[in-house]
């Protein structure tokens, strides 16, 4: 077909092989079309670049749709700080479609603040939830819920294995794991290796990066399986508790050159104490962009960052949720994991 020709609702459904009232109920979300025949409509609809004249007709119809996005509370410069700006841009580009987003947030170290947080988002009356999940067990039923009720969900920052989520947007947390591993140890004689975690993963309230550990300990096992990991936990919230463990840690093992991890964003915890004892002997691998972590970086206390933008994951989440409640339109891939960037002190003021 000629791309510079008007696209009408006939070319559509003579494209689809459909009748003219089959694309006309697609189009308005009205009467029984079955799901082949709907995917099938939206699918030619792309392809022919119909979507402007589409989004017309349902920014006519007026009809409300509600997104709530599910995050952890943050303070400035903390990891979801940018995922909440993510947020705020999907939420101006959809507004102009009627589509309300609105976020709620709770405690990511207390499972009853989550609970809540679940409550409160179902009594909005949602038409699609996009969550962080940090406490398995009541994510899958909180998710077991929406779908009884019909309402679509999608994961960001990490994922669970269940059948009914729509999408997932976030790095591939057991390649990220593993990748950790090599860039930790490639080339080196490592003996040991320090896993800094966050005591909540100690007492079982929550662990969204139980993916990136298990892809981190398969690399040891396969490729350093003489190599020992040693699990040190601290209570973000306590520089005293941190400084005393890692004390201890340093104190145990006399080795000069010392292997350092952590799998969330908080390695700057870490890089603070090495500073404070003036310490410049260890490697340091951690993950994301936070300023914090930057600093730390180009001051030399870790060596590599690997990064990701949570906040374009974010974005891209709503845009695909707005299309599936607004149109109809399925998402194109399940799983749609960005990429993982390497950052190091001499390119870290270059990463946007």
């Amino acid at each position: 077909m000629d791309k510079d020709s008007k696209i009408t609702i006939n070319d559509v459904a003579l494209a689809a092989g459909v009748s003219k009232g089959t694309v006309d109920r697609v189009l308005h979300n009205r009467g029984e079309v079955s799901r082949k025949s709907r995917e099938k409509v939206m699918r030619v609809i792309d392809e022919l670049g119909y979507k402007p004249n589409l989004y017309a007709s349902v920014l006519a119809s007026r009809r409300l749709q509600k997104i709530v996005c599910i995050i952890p509370e943050y303070s400035p410069g903390e990891f979801w700080e940018l995922t909440a700006r993510g947020i705020r841009s999907g939420q101006e580009k959809s507004s102009v479609f009627g589509v309300k987003v609105e976020t709620v947030q709770y405690d990511q170290y207390d499972v009853e603040s989550f609970i809540s947080a679940c409550r409160r988002t179902l009594e909005i009356g949602p038409s699609g939830v996009i969550l962080a999940p940090m406490f398995r067990a009541e994510t899958l039923k909180f998710v077991g819920e929406l779908r009884e009720k019909g309402i679509y969900y999608m994961y960001i920052d990490s994922r669970l294995d269940d059948d009914g989520y729509m999408a997932y947007f976030g790095m591939p947390m057991y390649q990220s794991g593993y990748l950790c591993a090599d860039i930790l140890t490639w080339g080196r004689p490592v003996s040991k290796v320090h896993v800094i975690r966050i005591a909540r993963d100690k007492r079982g309230l929550s662990d969204p990066t139980v993916s990136r550990r298990v892809g981190f300990m398969d690399y040891m096992a396969e490729n350093r399986p003489e190599c020992q990991v040693d699990n040190v936990f601290i209570n973000p919230k306590d520089t005293g508790d941190i400084y005393a463990r890692l004390d201890a840690l340093f104190a145990a093992d006399q080795d000069p050159e010392k292997y350092i991890v952590m799998f969330n964003s908080r390695i700057h915890l870490v890089a603070d104490y090495l500073k404070h004892r003036d310490i410049h002997t260890c490697r340091v691998v951690g993950f994301d962009v936070l300023e914090k972590n930057m600093q730390a970086m180009r001051e030399g206390y870790v060596q590599m960052l690997i990064a990701q933008h949570s906040d374009l994951q974010a974005e891209a989440a709503i845009s695909a949720m707005a299309d599936r409640l607004l149109i109809g339109k399925p998402v194109a891939r399940r799983d749609n994991y960005t990429q993982m960037d390497i950052i190091n002190r001499y390119n870290c003021d270059y990463y946007l």
